[in-house]
């Protein structure tokens, strides 16, 4: 079983959009954050930055679309506040714990799949108390891949011992987590949080919280081929 972090573990979209506003005193440029952050996070997995230089380059660039011509030394400044109200605000969803208990206690190997920076990652999932569940961890920065590339799940499923036909993703994003695993030929699991309804392509299942996970796991992919729950 393969799970995605951020948004679908740790409520990291709430708290990084307190962390913004509470440094730019207006909560609506989050989604600007958010697409100058991918940006960034692709020239990482490209090799062109490393992450200490994406954070900060990346903080520059958001302070210039406000109009702030920030000097890296600012910008860094900047993001050092930003980390540290961040760090106060992670939070787990509420059916988080319960899952994983679930799933480690059925015998299911586990990895945490994410396009985010390792350190930053591996602290979150320390300081939540997540890291104890994980049998691996997989970080694009690291591996100089990303979802929904093919080769970041075939990597993690070696790594676990698995086929990826034997191997089920589950993630907040459609495309970059249950389309990306669907067409690496795992089971894709799109984790809606309350998203607007959307299509959802053939082959990829819904669950609106980790709740369902037990049963989905059981009555479907059981089904499929997917070895059950020991």
């Amino acid at each position: 079983m393969c799970l995605d972090i951020d948004d679908t573990l740790i409520d990291f979209s709430a708290a990084g959009r307190r962390s913004l506003a509470a440094l730019i005193g207006r909560g609506d440029l989050w989604p600007e954050w958010e697409r100058i952050t991918d940006e960034h996070v692709a020239r990482v997995v490209s090799g062109e930055l490393d992450y200490a230089d994406m954070h900060a380059r990346r903080t520059q660039a958001f302070l210039a679309e406000l109009g702030v011509l920030a000097d890296l030394a600012d910008a860094v400044a900047f993001e050092t506040r930003r980390k540290e109200l961040l760090r106060r605000s992670w939070r787990l969803f509420d059916d988080v714990l319960p899952c994983l208990d679930w799933l480690t206690a059925a015998g299911v190997q586990l990895a945490a799949v994410t396009n985010a920076s390792g350190a930053h990652q591996r602290e979150k999932l320390a300081n939540l108390g997540l890291a104890r569940f994980f049998d691996h961890v997989a970080i694009a920065g690291e591996m100089g891949v990303a979802k929904p590339d093919p080769v970041m799940f075939h990597s993690v499923c070696l790594q676990l011992g698995c086929a990826p036909s034997e191997a089920v993703h589950v993630g907040d994003k459609l495309k970059t987590d249950a389309l990306g695993a669907r067409d690496a030929g795992l089971g894709g699991v799109w984790l809606n949080r309350g998203e607007e309804p959307a299509e959802v392509p053939p082959g990829v299942h819904v669950v609106a919280s980790l709740a369902e996970l037990p049963e989905l796991l059981v009555t479907e992919f059981v089904r499929v081929g997917v070895p059950a729950p020991r």
